[in-house]
């Protein structure tokens, strides 16, 4: 999990492979300041491949909203680069997909407004946020549009994951207080194969000229 950094990015790779998170350096003057949130350049020498951005999504969460753990048929799948605007949240990376060496494990990174960083997960991960403060606002880039018929939850608070959330009230939606543990998903076998996912990414990084010195996956 070393780190590189380059400018206005130091990224590190998560324990769930196929995630980063990026440090995103401030700049200030006596006007404020200025952070870079995404350059695309910095994010294809990381990760290894670029980032296509189909939609931009923004939500405001109470304290203990709990939003996911939501994933998405692969392929396509939606890869997702996450950011926090105000406020502070806990983001939450778990391998989801059949097959994965590391399937059922977790990572996590808390996000704030003060201290700028940001979650890369690539399609086929699930993907889970806690908000720590009021009105905390978080926006993230997503890979391709939403597509409801390919969505998917698995409840967040599922004890096999045993996901270790902070202690406070936890407000979920119907959609997600309702949806199936990992173990169950598995059975329904709706959940996205080892085997796509990395034949998807080969896919990604033979149409992204290398770069030197990136970190691969």
């Amino acid at each position: 999990m070393a780190y590189r950094s380059d400018r206005a990015v130091i990224g590190r790779r998560l324990t769930v492979p196929d995630s980063f998170e990026f440090i995103l350096q401030s700049f200030s003057d006596d006007r404020g300041s200025v952070t870079p949130l995404f350059n695309q350049e910095r994010f294809t020498e990381l990760v290894s491949h670029s980032f296509r951005v189909a939609q931009v999504n923004h939500n405001i969460s109470r304290r203990g909203t709990v939003r996911g753990i939501h994933f998405t048929e692969t392929p396509p799948g939606q890869a997702k680069y996450v950011f926090c605007l105000s406020g502070s949240l806990l983001d939450v990376v778990v391998d989801v997909r059949e097959g994965s060496p590391t399937f059922g494990q977790w990572d996590a990174v808390t996000l704030t407004a003060h201290r700028p960083s940001a979650v890369y997960l690539a399609e086929g991960l699930g993907h889970a946020c806690m908000a720590l403060e009021e009105d905390t606002s978080m926006a993230y880039l997503c890979s391709t549009e939403y597509n409801p018929g390919i969505d998917h939850a698995i409840n967040p608070v599922d004890v096999g994951l045993a996901i270790s959330w902070p202690t406070m009230p936890i407000a979920l939606s119907d959609k997600d207080a309702a949806a199936p543990t990992l173990a169950e998903a598995s059975e329904q076998r709706i959940l996205p194969r080892y085997s796509d996912c990395l034949s998807h990414y080969r896919k990604k990084v033979s149409t992204t000229a290398p770069k030197e010195g990136a970190l691969s996956s």
